[in-house]
């Protein structure tokens, strides 16, 4: 079991820059791919960024490719979004999740096996 909390959402103007962290605890951190998903309102979850369990390898969606970067630091068992660029249609909610199969880097949510509660982005025109 891993359990894992969202932090550093908030409110800010187009253009602006937000980071996010989602910490672990339970299992070592080391042995889960780390994702970052979101939510906009009346939309489906989407698939954001994920790291490798070596953070050596990283995934991103062409929507936020060149804006958003993942990272994660061992040692502190966190994982972080770093989102620059913002524009309104990043608003949503923003969740962690962590994936137990490391051979691979999925962009799939049913591969994840735990989920954070969330922590809310919006970015204002």
């Amino acid at each position: 079991q891993v359990q894992l909390v969202e932090s550093g959402g908030g409110l800010v103007q187009a253009g602006g820059s937000l980071r996010l962290s989602c910490t672990a605890s339970g299992r070592p951190f080391s042995r889960y791919v780390m994702g970052w998903f979101r939510q906009a309102p009346g939309k489906e979850r989407e698939f954001v960024a994920a790291i490798s369990w070596s953070g050596g390898s990283t995934s991103y969606a062409d929507s936020v490719k060149g804006r958003f970067t993942i990272s994660k630091d061992s040692a502190k068992n966190t994982v972080y979004l770093q989102m620059s660029s913002l524009k309104p249609e990043d608003t949503a909610v923003y969740y962690c999740a962590a994936d137990a199969q490391i051979a691979r880097l999925s962009m799939t949510q049913s591969s994840y096996d735990y989920w954070g509660q969330g922590a809310q982005v919006t970015v204002s025109s």
